[in-house]
């Protein structure tokens, strides 16, 4: 029955269920591609196949025995059948799943004794990812492009014995690639490149077509209960031309020799007759055999053909896909963010197969976490899948995550599954529902309405326009802006600058990537400061976020006699960068005054790389925030408890900025974490403040002052288009509070300053101001000081897009608040609720 009326099928499927599919009674199963359902008269059938013939073990010569070998090469014969695979140009063994099959096939590579180069798509589910290990040289394809370029080269293959692997349908969203590249690549390469094709995903609503073994690959891998739902069995069909690459195998068992001579002599005589006699080492799971003929004759009876399962699960997919598509809140929002690839369509069974990943943004535009949503899932019986889906190269690319940052979210303590689930305003996983043979248009509809009830936000209109603040100018109107952003990757050494309109994440530690780093004495432990090598100021750090690498230079003076100027270590915690024959792994140092535990990098380049350019014997440790800047098991160090600016008991509130102040008040200073800063997460300095003080320096004859040697990590300056004299200098004194962009910010007090002001940070060189100047000018109390101390404050609105991955920008409007102004600001909130 080639055309299929989908609403009759519906139907028809519909009362299927109720006879053969019990299980799905009050439960709404969408995890297809994890594996499909059995039919209870699969289970019926093989029970009484089992307890109506006598089966042995097929290496006998027992009547059970041959019994049982028949049985086993008629469905061998069945199976081939069924993806009309000549049996004269393939054979076919039974392996445990795909995965058994595609370890069979690297076996074969990994025995020729030069060697193998491996290439693998992108979209390569797991499995096929880990052929490479055992390869000479091996390749992502990171694109179809990128395959379409490599069949089209000529002359460049490596002479190594070659296999290229892809999925049929990748796993993670149902895209379905080219199946004529294996035609392709035997027409193309001058050189023997095998195929491997995984078509676990595509066969399990979907026909595979192996008629022309031309156009066949040499290898392809299936999971049979993915699309019979039981037995759990795999099989690996072979084109016999490409069964020579067996002829080197060295492992043997069970029934695949002859004969074995192991006394005094070591040889043995290997099966010859067949090909799937000399791979199926012991005995075949013989009983899932069986169920296997009986699942495929269930199957046959109740869908008819894959064929006919491929135009159902086509149409409900485009249905499931339009619905979610639509989904919107109330103010214009997306609800569903789909992983689409724009070759594909929905409802074409070409180039899309009946699965969709996707994950949820809130109505503020912000990710609701996969884990919350397969735990409501649960809990209301939609059975589906969330995370990384065994599909790295896929969800990576999906979702924009670079390889440092995957790293780094592992070393955060994400895992596939755990609640870790958004970090840096990232998903790390996604949402994916797959349908089967035996899904129907009311799970469709189901899983749209539970995504609509629970997850579609309608905000009431309110009858009054809310009273904007007092003071509350947007902060594009403001008079000050965000003039200069600075990270110190390395404590002491050199910064590193933000590059205008680069939206740079701020952690609850701080700036992202800004002091994780230290340099410490190899005798001591103790943290390096540029206090007492000045030198420090000329060791570059930067950061290279496209290459995921913390980028080391040494300039001026230190380049002298010295070979190598650059290093780079990752920025994601690889554990192999600190462990050399495991010296220096751990450390326990001091960084000011706190007893602190970093890893120390093991390598002995990178500590030969800092001791020859400061003249002392130092390494390089990790002091690295753990959880995203929420947590951090490695930090114990908190912000000095003196920064309460404000000694009040009853802190003040902006608005709708972010969580109730009076309660902040009494514990941010004791709750905030900090890196290898010295008092404090953020530095925030006035340019007006530094244009007065140079002013005076320059009335005593004196140097002024860069802004670079108060080590501050955000300079704020007045507009360009400010009047002259609008410069406030040390109005800073007076905030409380300060927007940046969107993101608010405490002013934690004054910070007190020392004679590393003086050392020059171009050339390493000290000078007596602008400390002498400060002194006269900036003392309080016996204490020099310049410069705000300031942390982040978390917003009201946790899963705003704000919020979920705070960043400020050079350029970025800043708002002062001072204390009377948030006290207005308190009065107004009052009158308004």
């Amino acid at each position: 029955m080639d055309v299929v009326d989908p609403v009759k099928y519906d139907h028809t499927i519909e009362e299927l269920r109720e006879r053969e599919y019990p299980m799905l009674q009050g439960t709404t199963y969408l995890d297809h591609a994890g594996t499909t359902l059995y039919a209870k008269s699969t289970i019926e059938r093989f029970s009484a196949d089992m307890v109506s013939n006598l089966y042995g073990n097929p290496h006998s010569a027992s009547t059970p025995s041959q019994l049982t070998a028949r049985r086993v090469e008629d469905v061998r014969l069945r199976l081939l059948r069924l993806f009309n695979a000549d049996p004269g140009k393939f054979d076919m063994v039974f392996v445990a799943n795909a995965t058994a099959g595609i370890k069979l096939v690297m076996d074969a590579f990994r025995d020729q004794e030069e060697g193998f180069w491996y290439g693998y798509h992108r979209d390569s589910h797991t499995s096929l990812i880990g052929v490479r290990e055992s390869a000479k040289q091996h390749r992502c394809f990171t694109s179809d492009i990128e395959v379409e370029q490599w069949m089209n080269e000529s002359g460049s293959q490596t002479p190594l014995p070659s296999l290229f692997a892809y999925p049929a349908q990748s796993n993670m969203n149902g895209r379905r690639l080219p199946l004529d590249w294996p035609r392709r690549i035997r027409l193309t390469k001058e050189s023997a490149v095998y195929t491997l094709l995984d078509a676990a995903a595509l066969v399990s609503t979907s026909p595979l077509n192996l008629g022309d073994p031309e156009f066949a690959p040499d290898f392809t891998v299936l999971s049979l209960y993915k699309v019979f739902g039981f037995p759990d069995l795999g099989a690996l069909i072979i084109r016999k031309d490409s069964s020579c690459l067996f002829d080197k195998r060295r492992y043997f068992g069970g029934g695949t020799v002859e004969m074995v001579v192991c006394l005094k002599e070591q040889w043995h005589a290997k099966k010859t007759d067949t090909l799937h006699e000399c791979l199926e080492d012991g005995t075949l799971p013989i009983h899932s055999i069986m169920a296997l003929d009986t699942a495929m004759s269930v199957h046959r009876d109740l869908f008819g053909s894959l064929g006919r399962i491929s135009k159902h699960t086509a149409f409900l997919a485009a249905d499931l896909y339009k619905s979610l598509s639509s989904l919107q809140h109330g103010n214009g929002v997306g609800v569903c963010h789909i992983y689409k690839d724009p070759t594909s369509f929905y409802g074409d069974s070409r180039t899309q197969g009946p699965i969709i990943a996707f994950n949820i943004r809130n109505h503020l535009g912000g990710w609701v976490s996969n884990a919350e949503v397969e735990k409501l899932a649960a809990v209301k019986n939609f059975q589906l899948r969330t995370g990384g889906l065994c599909n790295p190269g896929g969800v990576a690319y999906s979702l924009g995550l670079a390889p440092w940052e995957m790293r780094e979210n592992f070393s955060a303590g994400q895992r596939c599954g755990n609640d870790n689930d958004i970090i840096r305003s990232k998903p790390t996983g996604m949402i994916r529902v797959s349908l089967g043979p035996m899904s129907t248009l009311k799970d469709v509809s189901s899983f749209v309405e539970f995504v609509r009830e629970f997850f579609v936000q309608n905000p009431p209109l309110m009858d009054v326009p809310p009273v904007p603040p007092p003071h509350a100018e947007p902060p594009t109107l403001s008079h000050l802006h965000v003039e200069s952003l600075s990270i110190y990757p390395i404590k002491s050494c050199a910064a590193w600058s933000v590059p205008p309109g680069k939206a740079w994440e701020v952690r609850r530690e701080g700036l992202a990537w800004d002091r994780e780093w230290c340099l410490v004495h190899q005798g001591t432990g103790a943290a390096l400061s540029q206090k007492r090598y000045p030198k420090m100021a000329l060791i570059q750090p930067s950061i290279d976020l496209d290459e995921g690498l913390l980028r080391i230079r040494l300039t001026g003076s230190l380049q002298r006699g010295i070979q190598i100027h650059e290093i780079a270590v990752p920025l994601s915690a690889d554990p192999r960068m600190f462990s050399e024959k495991a010296m220096y792994k751990d450390l326990t140092a001091k960084v000011c005054g706190d007893s602190i535990h970093a890893k120390t990098y093991g390598s002995s380049e990178i500590s030969t790389f800092f001791t020859q350019a400061l003249g002392v014997a130092c390494h390089l440790a990790r002091f690295p925030a753990v959880g995203n800047g929420t947590s951090s098991t490695t930090s114990s160090r908190r912000f000095k408890g003196y920064l309460q600016k404000f000694q009040k008991a009853g802190g003040m509130r902006i608005p709708g900025a972010f969580p109730d102040t009076r309660t902040l008040a009494l514990t941010n200073w004791v709750s905030k974490p900090i890196l290898l800063s010295n008092e404090s997460p953020i530095l925030t300095i006035s340019r007006s403040s530094l244009n007065r003080l140079n002013e005076l320096i320059k009335i005593e004859g004196g140097k002024a002052a860069q802004a670079e040697v108060f080590r501050a990590n955000i300079v704020i300056a007045e507009n360009l288009d400010c009047p002259p004299g609008a410069e406030r200098p040390y109005a800073e004194d007076d905030w409380r509070y300060i927007q940046i962009g969107q993101q608010f910010f405490e002013m934690l007090g004054p910070c007190r300053r020392c004679q590393m002001v003086c050392v020059d940070q171009h050339t390493a060189e000290r000078d007596q101001e602008p400390f002498v100047t400060l002194s006269k000018t900036r003392r309080f109390d016996g204490r020099v000081y310049f410069g705000e101390h300031t942390c982040h404050l978390p917003m009201d609105e946790a899963s705003s897009p704000f919020a979920q991955n705070p960043t400020i920008s050079v350029g970025d409007p800043v708002r002062p608040f001072r204390d009377d102004e948030a006290e207005e600001d308190l009065c107004l909130q009052s009158l308004v609720s």
